[in-house]
């Protein structure tokens, strides 16, 4: 059987004493409406007052979140605005009263709806009532001229468990409450359920991070949505402490216990507090009954932080390779979009800071320095991790006064209320900037917290940074560690795998390489049409054919030479010849193949390749391989009966023009005859030598002619 939430009032331990040195979190003293002979306890603000539970009536104090008892409490009211004095407290609705267990409650932002907690049954003898087996149930009221009215019982209340302790978000929302149904993870855990526009949603667990198999309860969530409970099953003091969490990408925070002395070796449970966390209330046991007691914050509790992280100016920049590059006639270009630029495939560049940036990588030709190819284009919004930032050496020598600033913070969206400094080792101070000498050796975890408000929202919360700080015996020492420290050398990180570079790709070649994409080279580009028959075009070469494309989108007309390539760097020699005749304005562009018949072409080239050496024998005949090839080729066409097809065949420049147009010529021709005599009718089929002509590499080394040495299928209109 689950263990229920009792508390002990014949606890005798004392509260340990405070480290020396040690300054407290909290100030806390006795509210003046508590007394020395009743129990008070859960205080909820309302009305320029406080609303509260106690056995005033009976003089005996029930179990807080179960039914279990042999009295009664009920829901007090005191006005705090005057003198305030217990006497003066009285019983806030005698709507709202019944004989057994009244409380504790929680209100809308209005103040016109409650949520309180009461025994399921209300008729009948009192001895009855207050057995164990009349359970805790949630029920609400409405407020119309200056009564509640309209009491309902929540559906989700049951005869054989307890729900008990609500609290309401701010906004009303969501409901928070605790319960020791069966399935939860122990004695009482905390549940919350959604309204749903016109009822509650079913009760959801917290979770295993709050909820443990001891008890949960007494919940309380301030407008930023941080929860604080009371709990007996997670570390802590002793007895019920209370713990602080809030949520990080949708799951709660491993819970804080709030510092002494609001905790205690007794039960401290029930708190409410502002949004800034700078003074409230709580209830405790510590002194002999159950009272009400007021705190204040002297030095902010920093919750939770994060490791603070640098922000990272300097970065590594690299072409992938996928696009083979040969750096012998091109070079690399980085532009970095900050007035600097630099070669390499590989290369380090620092920025001067956060802000936008246009970078561009280019293959420049080395021989003319003319733009060969835009491989790259992206803007680069490099921003500073958004933190509360710690500004400070991190080696200091004992002794030495340290100035600690928290001026480089950045957390925009947000107007910073306070700063708070906890030094790890019992010292802390509050200021945007504070002077400390460590006064001993040791590595020192210093936190930064800081209060939020939203300049959208208003809404107050805290977040906090963490920094470690090195503290050395002599400077000998520190001056040691610094030199060694520089002596390391570290890379770069990658530009990509930064967190806070948001590359947004303009322009990538890579990524339109991997979609089927040839090369080709453009002449020029122009929103009139000039026309393929143009005098601008007469000095070029009357081997290359140039063909005019219409963009609509772009309203431009393009004019490409109608061969293209499946490298790169096979459009490079004509390239040079084309720019060498007086062309300016020559680019190496990407044609993503989009026509499925194409395409299928395109993929057959790439799975057996275009070198000659791999379909021709030293005496001229069509190797085993080339049949493989031809075969794909007589299935296309048997398919696509509409299409016609280029056989092309190139030489490198070894032997006469005469003989290598000649070898191309006929080893062209063995490859259509072979396609006819599978059946594919002779007018859809062009074979053509082109010798030497049109190299596609240098011709200097043995490795760049057999590139030259090449068969070509293209489709032809």
């Amino acid at each position: 059987m689950k263990s229920k939430l009792i508390l002990s009032l014949l606890l005798t331990l004392v509260l340990p004493q405070l480290t020396v040195g040690q300054q407290e979190t909290y100030t806390v003293k006795l509210a003046p409406f508590s007394s020395d002979k009743y129990d008070e306890f859960c205080p909820v603000l309302y009305n320029n007052g406080i609303v509260f539970c106690t056995n005033r009536k009976s003089g005996s104090f029930v179990d807080y979140s179960s039914s279990q008892g042999n009295t009664t409490f009920n829901i007090n009211f005191i006005d705090t605005t005057k003198k305030v004095r217990w006497r003066k407290a009285g019983i806030f609705s005698r709507s709202l009263k019944t004989p057994s267990n009244d409380g504790p409650v929680t209100f809308n932002s209005n103040g016109d709806t409650i949520y309180y907690c009461r025994n399921l049954k209300i008729e009948g003898k009192l001895k009855n009532l207050s057995t164990t087996r009349n359970k805790l149930g949630i029920f609400s009221a409405v407020k119309e001229d200056g009564k509640w009215i309209n009491i309902r019982e929540l559906r989700f209340n049951n005869e054989w468990y307890n729900i008990s302790t609500p609290w309401l978000s701010p906004d009303s929302k969501r409901l928070y409450f605790a319960s020791d149904k069966p399935e939860g993870y122990g004695g009482s855990d905390l549940y919350y359920c959604e309204w749903k526009g016109d009822y509650w949603a079913e009760p959801e667990n917290l979770g295993p991070v709050i909820n443990t198999t001891g008890n949960e309860a007494y919940p309380f969530v301030n407008p930023a949505g941080e929860l604080f409970f009371a709990s007996d099953g997670h570390p802590g003091f002793g007895g019920k402490d209370i713990f602080f969490s809030r949520m990080k990408d949708n799951n709660w925070l491993p819970p804080v216990r709030l510092d002494p002395p609001v905790n205690s070796q007794y039960d401290d449970f029930g708190l409410i507090t502002d949004s800034l966390i700078s003074e409230g209330y709580f209830s405790s046991n510590r002194d002999k009954t159950v009272d009400i007691y007021q705190f204040k914050t002297r030095f902010p509790q920093i919750f939770y932080t994060d490791i603070q992280r640098e922000n990272q100016y300097c970065f590594r920049f690299s072409d992938s390779g996928a696009i083979v590059v040969d750096t012998l006639y091109l070079q690399y270009i980085w532009d970095f979009g900050d007035g600097k630029k630099a070669s390499g495939a590989v290369v380090d560049h620092c920025f001067p800071g956060p802000g936008n940036y246009n970078v561009k990588l280019d293959l420049i030709d080395r021989a003319t320095g003319n733009l060969f190819f835009s491989k790259l284009s992206y803007s680069l919004d490099l921003r500073d991790f958004e933190q509360p930032y710690i500004n400070s050496p991190d080696a200091v020598v004992t002794g030495d006064t340290v100035d600690f600033d928290g001026l480089k913070s950045f957390l925009p969206g947000y107007e910073i209320l306070g700063y708070s400094w906890d030094f790890d080792d019992g010292s802390r101070m509050q200021g945007e900037s504070v002077k400390y000498a460590f006064n001993k050796s040791g590595e020192f975890d210093v936190n930064l917290g800081v209060t939020l408000k939203s300049l959208s929202t208003g809404i107050i919360h805290n977040t906090g940074v963490s920094k470690k700080i090195i503290v050395f015996n002599n400077h000998q020492e520190r001056t040691s560690y610094l030199s060694n420290r520089a002596s390391v050398k570290t890379p770069l990180p990658d530009i990509r795998k930064y967190g806070n570079a948001i590359i947004t790709t303009g322009y990538s070649a890579e990524a339109e390489f991997k979609q089927d994409a040839l090369f080709r080279i453009e002449l020029l580009s122009s929103v009139n049409q000039i026309g393929v028959s143009s005098s601008v075009f007469r000095n070029l070469p009357v081997k290359y054919v140039v063909k005019e494309e219409f963009e609509p989108d772009a309203g431009i007309y393009s004019y490409i030479i109608a061969d293209q390539q499946m490298n790169l760097m096979a459009t490079y020699p004509a390239f040079r010849e084309i720019t060498g005749s007086g062309f300016k304005e020559v680019g190496i562009k990407l044609n993503i193949v989009k026509d499925p018949v194409e395409k299928e072409l395109h993929d057959i080239k790439k799975n057996y390749g275009i070198l000659a050496d791999t379909y021709f024998d030293s005496y001229g005949r069509l190797r085993a391989n080339a049949y493989l090839l031809l075969d794909q080729i007589v299935i296309l066409m048997n398919r696509n009966p509409e299409i016609r097809l280029e056989v092309g065949v190139h030489t490198d420049n070894t032997g006469s023009v005469a003989s290598n147009l000649t070898l191309s010529q006929t080893r062209a021709r063995l490859m259509v005859n072979y396609l006819i005599n599978r059946g594919i009718n002779a007018r859809r089929l062009i074979a053509k030598g082109y010798g030497g002509t049109k190299p596609v590499a240098s011709n200097i080394l043995e490795k760049d002619r057999r590139l030259n040495r090449r068969v070509d299928l293209k489709l032809i209109d």
